[in-house]
């Protein structure tokens, strides 16, 4: 896709649960053209997903119930551009500790990562973030409920880790046209991690 402009392709984001909204809202600020995905239709025709923040165990179910896991599943693999934020990343992930009953993930980036591995909703919190490709001050980030990566492949890139009693644990990773945050860049009003997303993985400038 590299040469295209944004206008002319279509930024999905999965609304099947989550914090979807927001994200759609981040992409227009952009000046993308963004469409809410519910229909295998739609994940046929986009041009670029994100999956968002939400519940991973409810996510995956659905996509199973409306028959749209295994076309997301292919789409991914044959190289569809995808971002995945919270919950998105534990969909995104190869493995998942300790996973719900019937919770299934796409096994677009090989990490294993633990789900609510920073505790409750009431353990949330943020932090200031270096995250690599992102210029400008640090990247405020918002955890909730969030997971973090336990382990990842040769292949995996991290680009950005929070220190949790002496150990580090990557919170945004990156895989050929796959990348995942532990955090929730659309809650925050700053851009650069969609602008990344459409400008590194897509293939657009903005």
């Amino acid at each position: 896709m590299a040469g295209k402009k944004l206008s002319d392709l279509t930024i999905g984001v999965l609304a099947l649960q989550g914090d979807f909204r927001e994200h759609l809202h981040a992409l227009q600020q952009l000046g993308a053209v963004a469409l809410p995905v519910k229909t295998a239709e739609e994940i046929s025709r986009v041009d670029a997903l994100i999956i968002p923040g939400g519940e991973s165990t409810t996510i995956s179910k659905l996509l199973r119930l409306f028959n749209l896991f295994d076309l997301l599943k292919t789409r991914i693999h044959e190289g569809l551009p995808v971002y995945g934020s919270c919950a998105g990343m534990i969909m995104l992930a190869s493995a998942i500790d300790d996973p719900a009953s019937g919770q299934e993930c796409l096994g677009a980036i090989d990490i294993r990562v633990k789900r609510n591995a920073f505790g409750r909703q009431v353990d949330s919190f943020e932090s200031d973030l270096d995250i690599a490709g992102i210029t400008g001050e640090p990247v405020r980030a918002i955890f909730i409920r969030a997971p973090w990566v336990e382990s990842a492949g040769a292949k995996v890139d991290i680009l950005a880790s929070v220190l949790i009693e002496g150990k580090c644990h990557p919170v945004a990773v990156r895989q050929g046209s796959a990348m995942a945050t532990s955090f929730h860049p659309e809650l925050t009003g700053d851009l650069r991690i969609h602008r990344y997303f459409l400008e590194e993985l897509v293939g657009v400038e903005i």
